[in-house]
């Protein structure tokens, strides 16, 4: 059997019963939308909301926007559902944020994603096996963690292979996880009891 995860996250979980209207509202509507139906998401389990969504709770306000765009880029993002998922990898890595990768490597790879894809970026190389269209996913999006732009040549190729909207909703999905990884580093939050931490360290 698995041991107890050690919980040393920042943000303590709220019990259902000792959330505020406000916040009930903010995890009603996480519950009643998109990630209700997927699997292992704490939106789909009983209890206390844990990933960021406890974090969320804390700011009701700004909770409730943060998880309807979060479900706007998630799920109707005019990206394939491999190419939207291997953005968010590409941001966990870049993170370091252990949480993120654990929920959606696996999700990627669900998507079709090839696995040795997740395990290069994992590692902090490029990978070697993309297609064109990971290719031009995996510019965008490491240069734009990187430099904080992207290069005329980088912009050419996603606006000519996605459009204009694409390139917003890649620009949208980093920019996102980036703030998804910030609010789950800065409370520690945890990964389920008896998992390894999957990313390891980079050399510098």
């Amino acid at each position: 059997m698995a041991a107890p995860a050690t919980d040393n996250r920042r943000f303590k979980l709220i019990p259902l019963d000792s959330l505020t209207p406000e916040q009930k509202k903010v995890a009603d509507n996480i519950r009643s939308g998109p990630r209700s139906a997927v699997k292992n998401s704490s939106a789909a389990k009983p209890g206390p909301l844990g990933g960021p969504f406890n974090v969320w709770l804390r700011s009701p306000g700004v909770g409730d926007i943060i998880q309807n765009l979060g479900a706007e880029i998630r799920f109707r993002s005019s990206l394939p559902t491999k190419l939207n998922e291997l953005a968010i990898i590409i941001t966990a890595r870049h993170w370091t944020c252990q949480y993120e990768w654990f929920a959606h490597h696996r999700l990627a790879l669900e998507a079709g994603l090839n696995p040795a894809i997740g395990e290069d970026i994992a590692q902090g190389r490029r990978p070697k096996k993309m297609d064109a269209d990971e290719t031009i996913v995996y510019n965008f999006s490491r240069e734009l963690h990187e430099t904080r732009g992207v290069s005329d040549a980088t912009f050419k190729a996603a606006r000519e292979r996605f459009g204009e909207r694409g390139v917003v909703d890649l620009i949208a999905v980093n920019g996102f996880y980036g703030l998804v990884s910030m609010a789950l580093n800065v409370d520690k939050t945890p990964l389920p009891a008896g998992e390894k931490l999957p990313l390891p360290p980079l050399r510098a």
